[in-house]
C-alpha cells in the first residue's frame, strides 16, 4: 500500500503521525510502499520554502523542531500530488479544511483507497456529521479513525502514548494497527468508530471547561468535577447520536485517558487559560499563543450547540451549553461554576 498523509495546517500533529507511519512502512516492506507523501502547506521559514527544508533536512522546523523525520517521509506541497497513487490517506489537519481539500483530490483518489482520519472536530450543520462521514461522502472511499490520550509533542519525543482506531472492517483493522503502532505508540481496534471519533471531538469541549477553571485559580476538585460531568456528556450525546454506541469504548484511551490529558495539556484548555486571565478574544489569542495551530474546542462548542438546540435538548448538557454561552454570547467565565452549583 502507497500512503501518504495530509497535514496542512496541523503541521505539528501530521509531522509526528508521519514519523510513525514512515518507520513503520519501512519497517513492513512486504506490506506497504516505503516512501511517505505528506502534503506540507507550503509557507516560508526564513527566506526558504518549509519543504524543501524538510526534504532536505528530515526536520519541520516550523511545527516540530528538534524532531528528525524518516529519511521516507517526502513533504509535497501539492495536495493533488501528494495523494495522486495513495492507496492509504491519513487525514491529520483541522477539521474546517476538510470540506475544500476533498473537492481538490476528489477526482485523483483511487477508487479502491481508504482513508483514516486523525481529526478531533465535528462538521457544522443542523444534524452532526462526522468527519469520517463527511471524507466517506465526498471521496467515496471508506474511511477509519485514529483518536487517543497522544499531544503531538510527546509522541514525536517518543514518550509512551496510546491510541484507539476505530475501524468496523475487520481485514483494515489490523493493517491500521501495524501502520501505527510502535514501542512507544500502543494502538487498540475497536469496531465502534463512531464512538472513537465522538470522543475526539467532545472532549475539546470539556478542555476549554478545564482552562476556564485553570484561568479562575481554581484547584483539582473543581477540576475533577468538569471532567466527571463533561465525560457524562460526551457518553450521553454519543449515545444520543449513535444508540449502538459501546460503554467500553469511552475507557479506551480515545475516551477517559484523552480527557483527562487534554483538561491538564494541550492548545485549547491553555488558550482557555489566558481567555480568562487577559480579557483577549480566543481569534486573538489563538493568533498569538498558537503559532499558526488552530483552535477547535470553542467551535466544536459552537457546532454541538447548535444540534442541541435544534433537538430542544440543550438543557440536558449544562456544561457543553455553558461552554457555548461563554465563547459565543459573552457570558462570564463564573457561569461555568454557576452552571456546576445548580446541577
Amino acid at each position: 500500500a502507497v500512503v501518504s498523509t495530509q497535514s496542512g495546517h496541523y503541521g505539528r500533529g501530521g509531522s509526528a503521525i508521519a514519523k510513525i507511519v514512515g518507520s513503520n512502512t519501512a519497517k513492513y516492506p512486504d506490506l506497504f510502499h516505503s516512501q511517505v507523501k505528506m502534503w506540507v502547506f507550503e509557507e516560508e521559514v526564513n527566506g526558504e520554502k518549509l519543504s524543501h527544508i524538510i526534504n532536505s533536512t528530515h526536520e519541520n522546523v516550523k511545527y516540530l523542531p528538534g524532531i528528525k523525520l524518516p529519511a521516507n517521509v517526502l513533504a509535497v506541497p501539492d495536495v493533488v500530488e501528494s495523494v495522486t497513487g495513495s492507496d492509504i490517506l491519513v487525514w491529520v489537519l483541522p477539521h474546517q479544511f476538510v470540506p475544500r481539500l476533498c473537492g481538490q483530490i476528489k477526482d485523483v483518489v483511487k477508487p479502491d483507497a481508504v482513508s483514516l482520519s486523525c481529526i478531533k472536530g465535528l462538521q457544522d450543520s443542523s444534524e452532526i456529521k462526522l468527519i469520517s462521514t463527511l471524507i466517506q461522502e465526498e471521496l467515496g472511499t471508506d474511511c477509519s479513525v485514529l483518536m487517543g490520550a497522544n499531544i503531538a509533542n510527546e509522541v514525536a519525543k517518543e514518550e509512551f502514548s496510546e491510541a484507539t482506531i476505530g475501524c468496523n472492517d475487520d481485514v483494515m483493522g489490523p493493517v491500521f494497527q501495524k501502520l501505527f503502532t510502535t514501542d512507544y505508540f500502543k494502538t487498540t481496534a475497536v469496531k465502534d468508530k463512531d464512538t472513537v471519533e465522538l470522543c475526539g471531538a467532545l472532549k475539546n469541549i470539556v478542555a476549554v471547561a478545564a482552562g476556564f477553571v485553570d484561568g479562575m485559580g481554581l484547584g483539582g476538585n473543581t477540576k475533577a468535577a468538569i471532567i466527571r460531568l463533561g465525560m457524562k456528556e460526551m457518553v450521553q450525546f454519543s449515545k444520543m447520536f449513535s444508540p449502538t454506541s459501546q460503554q467500553l469504548t469511552f475507557f479506551e484511551s480515545c475516551g477517559v485517558a484523552d480527557l483527562i490529558t487534554t483538561c491538564y495539556g494541550g492548545r485549547n484548555r491553555k488558550v482557555s487559560e489566558a481567555f480568562v486571565k487577559t480579557g483577549k478574544t480566543l481569534d486573538v489569542l489563538e493568533a498569538e499563543m498558537l503559532g499558526g495551530q488552530k483552535l477547535q474546542g470553542p467551535m466544536t462548542a459552537k457546532e454541538v450547540y447548535h444540534v442541541l438546540k435544534a433537538k430542544g435538548v440543550e438543557g440536558s448538557y449544562p456544561l457543553f451549553r455553558s461552554v457555548y454561552e461563554i465563547c459565543y454570547e459573552g457570558m462570564p467565565p463564573k457561569h461555568l461554576l454557576d452552571t456546576l452549583s445548580t446541577i
